[in-house]
């Protein structure tokens, strides 16, 4: 069958881990105040795309920035394990410093020690928004909130590329979302938009004119 569907990977707002730039993984940290503005303001926009269904991860930062568009859509979140970001073993709670300190021959975050591999975050991510998915009709939008690691993860093994080659992707800002769509004439999913923080049409600044 071929896709008709849409999807939207959106982070959530920011926490004080991801001010002091600690690794959060599966610690459940909740939003701070610009991280619940940065939801707030979001959501306004998503809103605008009239979504169909709203998956989420449970872990607070993600399931409080699904309530924001919740509310302004009046749909009921579904959260969804398999959306958790990377389970960061001996990482949680460190410091990006401390971290190269402690494992300075380690610079590719491809292996944590005692954590989760990539490939199967990827893999639990694309089966959540297959579930998501079911609940869609033709030409809906799913929108899926969770973590940057995590979407990177599972945008990647949607688009057919390997664990390796996440790195084509840049990362995720807090509150920023990408957007997959249906391969035209064919199946699978292809990347329609990145790390965006405005809807197509409105004006950005940017230095690329």
């Amino acid at each position: 069958m071929i896709e008709t569907r849409r999807v939207v990977c959106w982070r959530h707002g920011r926490t004080a881990w991801n001010l002091e730039n600690r690794f959060q993984g599966q610690t459940d940290i909740p939003l701070d105040a610009t991280g619940v503005a940065q939801a707030e303001r979001a959501a306004h926009l998503l809103a605008a795309l009239h979504p169909s269904a709203i998956i989420a991860s449970d872990l607070s930062r993600a399931a409080e920035t699904a309530g924001m568009l919740a509310r302004q859509t009046g749909l009921s979140p579904h959260y969804d394990k398999g959306l958790r970001e990377r389970h960061g073993g001996e990482w949680e709670g460190l410091t990006s410093t401390e971290i190269r300190q402690r494992w300075p021959d380690e610079d590719t975050r491809m292996e944590i020690p005692g954590g989760e591999e990539l490939a199967s975050v990827g893999e639990r991510v694309v089966e959540a928004i297959d579930r998501g998915l079911a609940t869609v009709p033709e030409n809906g939008i799913l929108v899926v909130v969770s973590h940057g690691a995590a979407l990177r993860s599972g945008i990647t093994r949607m688009l057919g590329l390997s664990p390796e080659k996440r790195g084509i992707l840049g990362p995720l800002d807090n509150c920023s979302w990408s957007v997959l769509g249906p391969v035209t004439l064919g199946e699978g999913w292809r990347l329609l938009e990145h790390n965006a923080g405005t809807l197509p049409g409105e004006r950005v600044l940017s230095d690329d004119r």
